[in-house]
């Protein structure tokens, strides 16, 4: 087993800007003139190394989605988010295949209850020099009611969630897959942000790349309950076959 936990730099914790909470501070984002040690470009998003690693033993990047500090990937053009999530992809696979580290993450943050600190549309790839995150994963997390198949990507609602209550997962195998894969990434953050039967303001995508198979989960944020937080049980609602039944006659009826 290799080390279970990541060290948070709180002497730079406390100079990270969060203009989440604070709506006059500047956003970095926006000052691209201002923005250094940049990775990759590809139109108007760009990979950097983040300017604030808070956490040890990490290499930290910051992939900026947009020159608009209002996007958000529910109203981007499909072409756009098609073009958004292939970026990353190929970022993330690229550092996952260097070699330099025990494994990547890939994950977005959005809105105040997903635990970022910027508001501009931005995600993170993460390379973790001691831990593997897939030695946590459970491939039961992303079985669950198939919502829609097409040309090999699946895209389901979980009936064993992570965390717990309403968990989408999207599935492809083969990268060619990705305009469909990044269609249904489109469609569970339409669902969340403009159809949930419970207001939704935040939201994260988290990637998993195992056995061969690259996943999303997109997980709506709130207040996560106590039983989670104190005993790490997660709990299972029991309209899920009305959620996906509402999702299949929104956008593939």
């Amino acid at each position: 087993m290799g080390n279970s936990h990541l060290h948070f730099n709180t002497n730079i914790g406390r100079e990270k800007p969060n203009s989440i909470r604070n709506k006059q501070q500047a956003c970095p984002f926006c000052a691209r003139e201002e923005l250094t040690d940049i990775i990759a470009t590809e139109g108007p998003m760009i990979l950097l190394k983040n300017k604030f690693p808070v956490l040890e033993n990490t290499f930290q990047t910051v992939l900026i989605e947009t020159d608009d500090c209002q996007g958000e990937i529910s109203l981007y053009e499909d072409e756009f988010v098609e073009k958004l999530i292939a970026f990353g992809v190929k970022l993330w696979m690229e550092m996952e295949e260097s070699g330099r580290y025990k494994s990547v993450m890939f994950f977005k943050n959005h809105g105040p209850l997903s635990g970022g600190t910027i508001a501009h549309p931005h995600m993170q790839i993460i390379g973790l020099n001691d831990i593997d995150y897939k030695e946590k994963m459970n491939k039961e997390w992303f079985h669950g009611i198939l919502i829609d198949q097409q040309d090999g990507v699946e895209f389901s609602l979980s009936t064993h969630p992570k965390i717990g209550f309403y968990e989408l997962n999207v599935r492809m195998t083969e990268k060619e897959q990705i305009k469909t894969f990044s269609s249904y990434i489109k469609k569970a953050v339409t669902y969340l942000m403009h159809h949930f039967p419970f207001q939704c303001s935040s939201y994260n995508l988290f990637f998993y790349h195992i056995d061969g198979e690259i996943l999303v989960k997109i997980v709506p944020r709130f207040v996560t309950t106590p039983i989670y937080i104190g005993y790490s049980i997660p709990q299972v609602p029991n309209n899920l076959s009305w959620m996906a039944k509402d999702i299949r006659e929104r956008f593939f009826l």
